[in-house]
């Protein structure tokens, strides 16, 4: 059965009033609690009152009651406005320090290469925030799915985007095992690929993606065929290191293997200049403080990384 939450329009108005009341018994002394004039706190509870439809004082020369309906009132609404009253506390601290849960959409392979170390640091440095990491390939609405930031490859964001970089721009490479090269030969040129196993990564969007070259300053797509299709980049990384086949992957990603020579670098003269990667968030004029320190962290780390 489906609640109606609707309130009516004003019915908080005068609680305020009501319970200093209730609670010294007396409008003067309620009127110098809230900074307000005896006859400001009479007419809110008037009007209180008229909305109620019940009389909720009794109010003689010399004393100041509750009615029935008072009580009953009284007995509801304290424990609902010290909610209230504890619920903007939470927030209003939330909007004036880092703490909080800030919750991050990354793709699998950002995170041991990009995160790991920048999450250690800023979770050092906030003790305060908790930090959520939801790996998933989609590219999905920040704001819709209840996120913070997130973070994807330069080419991949939206306009509206405000975009922090997370890495210099890289080379998007092709690698095979050397277990793989050993009953094929290595590709020199970019038709070479039709004879050899090609993984390919399937968008969030069902698309399968073409492989992307640079032939003296001109992109190039090439749809290739092979064994595997897979939806995100380390999956295709492992199978290329088991010598499934050929991977075209982000140069950061294969780095490691490419120095334990356990991955072959192949066509390296048509490999393309990616933007790189990014840490991105909607456009908004005020910016929750555990998003803000982590914008900051983020920036404060790339610029130590650039100085000699």
């Amino acid at each position: 059965m489906k609640q109606n939450f609707t309130v009516r329009q004003g019915a908080l108005d005068g609680v305020e009033s009501f319970l200093s009341v209730a609670r010294h018994r007396s409008f003067r002394r309620a009127a110098a609690e809230l900074g307000v004039t005896p006859s400001a706190i009479s007419q809110a509870v008037r009007v209180l009152e008229a909305r109620i439809g019940a009389a909720l004082f009794i109010r003689t020369t010399r004393s100041v009651g509750l009615t029935e309906a008072g009580e009953r009132f009284l007995s509801r609404a304290k424990p609902a406005f010290e909610e209230l009253v504890a619920a903007s506390d939470v927030a209003r601290g939330l909007g004036q320090r880092p703490a909080g849960l800030l919750r991050l959409s990354v793709p699998r392979a950002a995170v041991p290469i990009l995160l790991e170390p920048l999450i250690a640091s800023f979770c050092a440095a906030y003790p305060e925030v908790e930090v959520e990491l939801a790996a998933s390939e989609e590219l999905i609405d920040l704001a819709a799915e209840g996120f913070d930031a997130g973070v994807r490859m330069g080419q991949f964001l939206d306009a509206d985007m405000v975009a922090v970089p997370l890495s210099p721009p890289f080379h998007f490479v092709v690698v095979g095992s050397p277990m793989y090269f050993k009953s094929r030969k290595r590709p020199k040129m970019l038709d070479d690929l039709r004879q050899h196993a090609c993984l390919r990564w399937r968008r969030s969007n069902g698309a399968l993606a073409p492989w992307a070259f640079n032939d003296n300053g001109r992109a190039i797509e090439i749809a290739v065929g092979g064994p595997l299709i897979a939806n995100d980049f380390p999956t295709m990384l492992g199978a290329a290191l088991e010598s499934v086949g050929l991977a075209q992957l982000p140069e950061p990603m294969v780095a490691e293997g490419l120095k334990t020579k356990r991955l072959v670098q192949v066509l390296e003269c048509y490999a393309p200049v990616m933007p790189g990667v990014f840490l991105y968030y909607p456009s908004r004029r005020q910016i929750m403080p555990k998003l803000r320190a982590f914008i900051d962290h983020v920036k404060d780390r790339e610029h130590r990384g650039r100085k000699p």
